[in-house]
């Protein structure tokens, strides 16, 4: 992860909290494109999933999001989880430059991202429905972050030893 990733993913923790009230509720339709949906959170289904450190320290995730996998460093400093319009694109996100209607300030400048909705995330045996998430700008996050929308719905999660523990 570079310093472009680590101020894009400071700039989304900072400004998550100004972003979620305004968020669009999109998830994929039948055509591709976002379609408006509203759902209340459902508590993550059961399961616990151990992911050990990288050498440098973090936490990747192989995630389940609309039957592809893309990686993920799992952040609980991001309020809400983030995807690279690359990735976004790969899940059948098929977003427009109007989708891009709020802006995220980082140590790097402002962030255009896409509010959307994902249908369910899945890390393990672990599956998370109905995730707030963002898609960020091409070019401007290398790697998908797991937020805290995804982690606040586990019952619990622990770092301990070098791994970390996720209980659905």
């Amino acid at each position: 992860m570079g310093l472009k990733d680590i101020a894009v993913l400071l700039g989304l923790a900072v400004a998550a909290g100004a972003l979620a009230p305004a968020l669009v509720k999109a998830r994929l339709s039948e055509t591709g494109g976002p379609e408006k949906a509203a759902s209340p959170a459902a508590p993550a289904e059961t399961g616990t999933v151990a992911l050990h450190a990288a050498g440098h320290g973090h936490f990747y995730a192989d995630a389940v999001i609309e039957g592809r996998t893309p990686r993920m460093v799992v952040d609980t400093g991001a309020s809400l989880c983030a995807l690279p319009e690359d990735d976004a694109e790969r899940l059948g996100l098929r977003l427009r430059p109007g989708d891009f209607t709020r802006e995220v300030a980082t140590a790097n400048g402002l962030v255009r991202v896409a509010p959307v909705r994902l249908g369910s995330v899945q890390i393990g045996s672990i599956v998370v429905s109905d995730v707030e998430a963002v898609v960020v700008l091409r070019g401007r996050l290398g790697t998908g972050l797991l937020g805290m929308s995804f982690l606040k719905r586990l019952r619990d999660f622990s770092i301990a030893g070098g791994r970390l523990t996720l209980q659905g």
